[in-house]
């Protein structure tokens, strides 16, 4: 076993690139996971994680006794959505493990700018709305939080490694 003083710098910026790495791609991870908890929503509960037919104006029944075309837009539009949010997770982990780990800088910053960009058009307007609460968006606060940090850890692994 290596004390620390055999472990050599570039071993130790390995490790850190690695580590930040495996957090980027469990940011990731959540991200698919979210996606198909949206998607499971839509066909079990209709309304998403952390709403209520009071946010939303009505149960799922009273949405289809009203307007059953406009209960099955929402349905699709649900389910395209869990379907970006899938596809950007799977990028998001394909970038950490293939790219980032490999000290790829261009991977590491689309990595982090893909989520970025669609939480910052996504979020803003669920505050008007007063949906924007920590029941409906505390998982994507937790996988944002999870994502930076991995970022950062790896753009500083890879900035000593130059």
């Amino acid at each position: 076993m290596a004390t620390q003083s055999q472990v050599s710098p570039q071993m130790r910026t390995a490790a850190s690139v690695n580590t930040g790495a495996n957090l980027v791609a469990l940011a990731g991870v959540g991200l698919v996971g979210y996606g198909i908890m949206f998607l499971i929503r839509n066909f079990t509960g209709f309304i998403e994680l952390g709403l209520t037919p009071a946010h939303v104006g009505g149960t799922p029944e009273q949405i289809k006794a009203f307007s059953l075309d406009l209960y099955e837009y929402i349905s699709h539009l649900q389910v395209a959505v869990s379907a970006f949010i899938i596809a950007l997770g799977v990028a998001v982990i394909a970038l950490a493990w293939f790219g980032i780990r490999s000290g790829q800088r261009w991977a590491l910053w689309t990595a982090f700018l893909t989520p970025v960009i669609g939480v910052a058009i996504a979020l803003p307007l669920h505050f008007p709305y007063g949906i924007g609460t920590i029941g409906h968006l505390g998982l994507i606060y937790l996988d944002a939080v999870i994502l930076l940090v991995g970022t950062i850890m790896s753009y500083n692994a890879l900035k000593a490694a130059r």
